[in-house]
């Protein structure tokens, strides 16, 4: 497979000869308002270490900008393309992280489990006094973004997990996990004929669930954005530049489902979102490190990004975006690349 590592690129999967299987996160230790688990919520402490090609950081990414995490949770940037050692930090000045010291995200893996013999995934937290790594349990982090950082969100920050329609969100995002944002990973990574096409049939199936949810309400769950909300939007977003295409999961693109296509543009848009996203870092990574799909590792120069930025008035569905909190402060970095 196209990692050396012998776990998904992103870190979270396992691959047999005729399956595809992603498997559970090793490290599951939580950061918590208690500390119950040794990780006490603390501004300053830990590092997150994402890949802005992988959906699964960009939750994390998302969130930490939508509740104003950034002063109290560093953040660390590894490198899109992979070397053998996995993830590292040949974006930084000299290849080593400023405040870890560290090359390789291994290194801090290593420093919580001598001898760790996984995979190396993003997202991953950090402790930045030990340099040892907390947890990289995907599902979990951004979860106890919303409900156990809330001491340290930023005045005005929205609740993306609220407790009156947490069934409900809950259910919303079981069903995308399972057929959308790991099942274009079930239908890419595919050595079957028929394990791709059940797959296939699974993500667009969804998907048209989805698009019927949404013709006549803004947000996934109640009228404001929600953590099913981000958890979608990672996968959509991707979604022409690298799943139609690499993943092979080609019975129709974003943009040709005028609710999904207006959707996904809506929370591109909205503050928090677009400005986290990076399509250069997608494309390089998916082309290049994927090489057993893609053996001569071209990166395609399409699709045309600049439908992103165009009217999709969704607002005529009403909602509010941030409930009774309002936007993040602009990206100091103005993000944004089309």
């Amino acid at each position: 497979m196209s990692n050396p590592t012998g776990s998904e690129p992103h870190g979270n999967a396992a691959y047999g000869r005729t399956t595809f299987k992603r498997s559970r996160s090793h490290f599951a230790d939580r950061i918590t308002a208690d500390g119950r688990d040794g990780w006490p919520v603390e501004a300053g402490r830990y590092r997150l270490v994402v890949s802005r090609a992988c959906p699964w950081a960009s939750r994390a990414l998302v969130s930490r900008r939508l509740l104003g995490l950034e002063d109290a949770l560093s953040l660390a940037v590894a490198d899109p393309i992979q070397d053998d050692r996995s993830w590292r930090f040949t974006l930084n000045e000299g290849g080593r992280d400023p405040v870890l010291g560290i090359v390789y995200l291994s290194e801090a893996y290593e420093a919580r489990e001598r001898g760790y013999p996984g995979g190396v995934s993003v997202p991953a937290i950090v402790d930045v006094p030990s340099g040892k790594l907390v947890t990289n349990d995907f599902q979990q982090i951004t979860l106890d973004f919303a409900t156990e950082w809330t001491a340290l969100h930023r005045s005005g920050a929205p609740d993306l997990y609220p407790e009156r329609l947490r069934d409900e969100i809950d259910e919303v995002m079981d069903g995308i996990y399972r057929d959308v944002n790991n099942g274009v990973y079930r239908a890419g990574f595919a050595t079957e004929q028929d394990e791709y096409e059940a797959a296939y049939r699974a993500v667009f199936r969804r998907l048209d669930l989805v698009s019927e949810r949404l013709a006549d309400r803004r947000y996934l769950v109640g009228d404001t954005l929600t953590e099913a909300d981000i958890r979608l939007f990672t996968t959509l977003v991707r979604f022409d530049a690298v799943y139609h295409g690499h993943f092979k999961c080609n019975r129709s693109k974003l943009t040709e489902d005028p609710v999904l296509w207006a959707y996904a543009r809506d929370l591109f848009q909205t503050p928090g979102f677009g400005d986290t996203v990076d399509f250069d870092h997608i494309k390089q990574h998916y082309y290049r490190v994927h090489t057993g799909i893609n053996p001569t590792g071209i990166v395609p120069l399409g699709p045309d990004l600049s439908g992103w930025g165009t009217p999709h008035r969704r607002e005529q569905l009403g909602g509010r975006p941030f409930g009774d909190g309002t936007p993040p402060e602009p990206s100091p970095s103005g993000r944004t690349r089309l």
